[in-house]
């Protein structure tokens, strides 16, 4: 049965996800094969239960994590092996691409189409978003000759009204997808079959070619949600439960976060003095940016002759 409720489980799963995401070796690569392994090993283990208790979690960076660090871009790569899990689940072919800088982080094949795609994950605590974000049009370039793109974000970071990214999406064949929308999906895969998923994702994926290019994301999501509702019955009762798994994975990320700022708030609060110093300091990398700033020097353009 489909889940009707967000469990305990699936709150436990992300507790160890992120504590094993934050055991950093020091060497990205290794890090990066080890957590696409033990992710691989253990939805293979626990199956589509296992891959959909990501899915309703993974898409906000926990607010634990310091901005720009390892453990950050490490979720990165957790986010994009996921995609591609989700892929497979449906019975596609699908890689996570970890060594070139100008492509897609994930390619997939499947028997009469191809694409690429990209998971995007937030902050909760993030305000200002701007299209750049989302990497529209950088999906678009990343394409080399596959004729469609998809980016994957959390649905409660999507711009509900209007934004530019609906009208670079839909001018560039790219397809804003939610990983509500890719949960609904791997359900349905259970339901109605491999097949039918796959033909209901290349209809998915053909959505922006039937729409003029505009900033309204109302046009944009009721084409997505229609082509979605209408292509087989066994979809409104997954599409059902999943709303509410929505608001309850909303829930439980606001909780976490909010957890951690208590804590954090805690631990300064407890400070003596000293060590409030040392960690405004270290927090604000001083000593880092005075490092950078007494290694510039003359580079000798002006004596070139």
């Amino acid at each position: 049965m489909p889940y009707s409720i967000l469990t305990d489980r699936a709150i436990l799963r992300r507790r160890h996800w992120i504590d094993e995401l934050a055991q950093i070796s020091g060497r990205f690569g290794e890090d990066t094969a080890r957590v696409e392994r033990e992710l691989s090993a253990e939805i293979e283990q626990e199956g589509t239960t296992a891959l959909l208790d990501h899915l309703y979690l993974c898409g906000a960076i926990p607010e634990e994590y310091g901005r720009d660090t390892s453990a950050e871009k490490l979720y990165s790569k957790y986010t994009d092996t996921l995609l591609s899990a989700a892929f497979c689940q449906i019975g596609l072919t699908s890689i996570v691409l970890t060594e070139r800088a100008d492509a897609a982080d994930v390619e997939v094949v499947g028997p009469n189409y191809s694409f690429v795609a990209d998971a995007k994950a937030f902050r909760l605590s993030r305000t200002a978003k701007n299209q750049k974000d989302f990497k529209i049009e950088a999906l678009n370039g990343w394409k080399h000759g596959k004729p469609y793109a998809m980016v994957v974000c959390p649905i409660y970071q999507l711009p509900a009204r209007t934004s530019q990214i609906y009208q670079q999406a839909i001018a560039r064949n790219v397809c804003i997808f939610s990983y509500s929308h890719l949960a609904t999906l791997v359900e349905f895969s259970k339901a109605g079959g491999a097949c039918k998923a796959q033909e209901l994702l290349m209809s998915i994926l053909k959505c922006s070619e039937q729409l003029n290019p505009t900033k309204d994301s109302l046009a944009y999501w009721t084409s997505v949600n229609r082509t979605m509702l209408s292509a087989d019955a066994a979809i409104l009762p997954i599409w059902q439960q999943e709303r509410v798994l929505t608001l309850e994975s909303i829930a439980a990320a606001k909780e976490e976060a909010l957890t951690t700022f208590a804590y954090q708030r805690e631990q300064v609060m407890r400070m003596s003095r000293e060590e409030a110093i040392r960690y405004l300091i270290q927090d604000r990398n001083i000593d880092g940016r005075e490092r950078v700033v007494r290694s510039v020097s003359d580079n000798g353009i002006l004596a070139i002759l």
